[in-house]
């Protein structure tokens, strides 16, 4: 005889507890909760614990993200100033319906095919940099003018990298032409040529150098080389390996031309000094006090009775631009006491040594020649 099954259940309580659960349980397989069910960013409990590896820009280990939707989101955006890849969503298990989904409801914004911002389309410094490049494949990096400007090479009235065109170099081909992004296609772009900045890949101070003389004049392309030679991010030997590499461009004959005669700077301030005095000594002109405090400054070279002050200008004291700013502080500052100023360089007097002393000897004797007046 069958028995009824709500009998069964008050005769033996065990047996009517475990019919319950097994009945909890055939429904939760039917349909799981998830977490934030019904707000578009929700996942499965059973997957809140679950970790992914995910490549982002600027590093070079894949990243883990973890935890709800929202956080691995939120986790992978924060690498990249805001900015996501469909690619990288999958890679943190997200379906491409669950990606579409976040568009549809607004909490990501397309860029480009593929790119999105997350919550919000306000610029953000280099919010357009870095979504090109995730528009762009992996190992691609900032290049030509937007590289030059990310360096600071450009003159600050250069108009050469004043458009909102984004640079990006890739390796080999590519299909995609996203709005707003300059593709430049090359054959090899070795490791040391790329490095990271403002935490993203970008061409290397000598590599930008080399890809931006295709697109300045020869005055800008000098200003550039001499600005990362006073900014020390380039020797001249990167220079000429990467020109080396460079049979057929454009802009490589300009560069090799401004290399010409080029030296590293290696002057010290010890070595600077001892250099100018051999100099003076040898055209047997008045030997000035070295390393002497006037006026708060510290001046290498001070012809007290003719109060003329030279200063020599090494790249690697005197390089950079806080010392640009604090050494034109130092002139004004001398040059309102009465002191004339004169600046050699390292390069001077090394290739133009006669010079140099004929511009020290005409500027005593005009000293000489007031104090007497």
């Amino acid at each position: 005889m069958v028995q009824d099954a709500s009998v069964s259940e008050r005769t033996d309580p065990e047996a009517g507890a475990a019919r319950a659960r097994a009945g909890a349980q055939a429904r939760m397989g039917a349909h799981t909760p998830l977490a934030g069910e019904g707000l578009g960013l929700c996942t499965p409990r059973i997957e809140a614990d679950s970790t992914h590896l995910v490549k982002v820009l600027g590093v070079c280990a894949p990243i883990s993200v973890s935890g709800s939707r929202d956080q691995k989101l939120a986790a992978i955006a924060a690498t990249q100033r805001g900015r996501v890849s469909r690619r990288q969503l999958r890679a943190a298990s997200f379906s491409d319906g669950a990606t579409d989904r976040l568009v549809s409801k607004g909490r990501l914004h397309r860029l480009h095919t593929g790119v999105y911002a997350v919550g919000h389309l306000a610029p953000i410094p280099l919010g357009a940099e870095t979504a090109a490049l995730l528009a762009c494949r992996e190992g691609s990096a900032l290049s030509h003018l937007t590289a030059a400007t990310l360096w600071k090479l450009l003159r600050p009235a250069s108009t050469a990298g004043a458009d909102a065109t984004v640079d990006v170099m890739i390796v080999g081909a590519q299909t995609a032409r996203p709005t707003g992004v300059r593709v430049h296609r090359t054959r090899r772009l070795l490791p040391h040529e790329v490095r990271v900045l403002e935490r993203l890949p970008v061409t290397s101070p000598a590599r930008t150098l080399l890809d931006s003389a295709d697109l300045l004049s020869e005055y800008e392309l000098e200003w550039a080389v001499n600005e990362a030679q006073v900014s020390r991010i380039v020797r001249v030997a990167e220079l000429r390996d990467v020109l080396s590499r460079a049979a057929g461009r454009r802009g490589s004959p300009l560069l090799a031309k401004l290399l010409e005669g080029r030296r590293e700077p290696a002057l010290t301030r010890s070595e600077a000094e001892r250099r100018l005095i051999s100099l003076i000594r040898s055209a047997r002109l008045p030997t000035p006090s070295t390393n002497v405090r006037l006026h708060g400054y510290s001046v290498d070279a001070l012809w007290r009775e003719q109060r003329l002050v030279v200063e020599v200008d090494g790249f690697r004291y005197h390089g950079g631009r806080n010392a640009f700013e604090r050494d034109r502080a130092k002139g004004a500052t001398l040059t309102a006491a009465g002191f004339d100023v004169m600046r050699v360089t390292w390069r001077q007097m090394e290739d133009e040594p006669y010079a140099v002393v004929a511009r020290l000897a005409q500027a005593l004797a005009w000293a000489q020649a007031r104090r007497a007046g």
